[in-house]
């Protein structure tokens, strides 16, 4: 599968996918929004651009090879390079390069490079469905106004008979009334009965609960002493991947040796794949945690950045 492909997975999950040698594309969130003038309606939505500065490799596009094709880190970062070499080739031909679902690239005349994204791709996960539309404009003056123009038209004229007729149903009217009003009488103290009922079971239901904790208090003669734990909470969106097993026992030895070798390691659970995911550490900024990648890379050249809200 391209090299493009994975990309474009990639960004519905990342803010910042690097392609190692090139570039990084970037995304960010839009609000939606109203075009007041032609009622449309726009949905939020995620776009991407390209950044041709950070080029160097942060692990998360040859990791995410790795995993879709069962195949060793260091065949993915090849895959990666001639990949990168492919796209400086047409470049230097000139030729326009497309990526599907992402943009497209072409030279310009002073040799630089130009990105032109594609709009028709929302990278928002939580906008799936949703798209732009134009409703309708709602003339509520204009109706008021025709309805006030009939009434004065078509005036309503009572009888002698709709008259008489009209006592009767004045005398019906009071007697419903009446009805409906002792009803609501009758459901009220009804209802307060069984509220009464409600409370008073509850209180009988706490006592005796109340009572069984007392007596299972008395039972215990030595009670232990109580212990404090101090348990220091990993936080941050950037975490530091030191590595994915397909046994859980794998994945708790790894996390019991790096523990040992000072990190703050732990498990997040199986990803997509059914890998268990250990990570070394958690940091809230990016500059700290890419930081540290490269410090671990040097012992653990696997280790990558993952870019989540756990």
């Amino acid at each position: 599968m391209a090299v493009a492909t994975y990309i474009h997975d990639l960004l519905y999950r990342y803010e910042c996918v690097i392609l190692p040698g090139f570039g990084a594309f970037i995304t960010q969130q839009h609000s939606a929004r109203i075009h007041e003038a032609t009622n449309e309606f726009f949905p939020p939505k995620k776009t991407v651009s390209f950044n041709r500065q950070l080029i160097k490799n942060d692990g998360l596009l040859a990791n995410y090879i790795v995993e879709a094709e069962k195949t060793s880190y260091e065949k993915a970062i090849e895959k990666i390079a001639t990949f990168v070499e492919e796209l400086e080739l047409l470049l230097e031909e000139k030729k326009p390069i497309s990526f599907d679902q992402i943009g497209s690239f072409t030279l310009s005349k002073d040799h630089k490079l130009q990105f032109e994204p594609a709009t028709q791709t929302n990278y928002l996960k939580e906008a799936f469905g949703l798209c732009h539309f134009t409703s309708n404009t709602l003339n509520r003056e204009v109706y008021k106004e025709q309805a006030v123009a009939i009434e004065e038209k078509a005036p309503v004229a009572f009888t002698p008979e709709r008259r008489a007729g009209g006592r009767w149903m004045k005398y019906a009217a009071v007697g419903l009334l009446a009805v409906g009003l002792s009803g609501a009488a009758g459901f009220n103290f009804y209802s307060d009965q069984v509220s009464e009922h409600n409370l008073a079971e509850q209180q009988k239901a706490a006592s005796q609960l109340e009572s069984q904790i007392q007596q299972a208090t008395f039972v215990i003669d030595n009670p232990l002493p109580a212990v404090t734990l101090k348990v220091s909470k990993q936080v941050g969106n950037y975490h530091i991947v030191a590595g994915a097993f397909r046994e859980e026992e794998n994945a708790a030895k790894a996390v019991e040796e790096l523990k040992a070798e000072g990190f703050k390691a732990r498990q997040i659970g199986v990803n997509r794949f059914g890998l268990h995911q250990v990570l070394s550490s958690s940091h809230e900024s990016r500059r700290d945690a890419i930081n540290e990648l490269y410090r671990v890379k040097k012992t653990n050249p696997g280790a990558w950045l993952l870019v989540q809200e756990l």
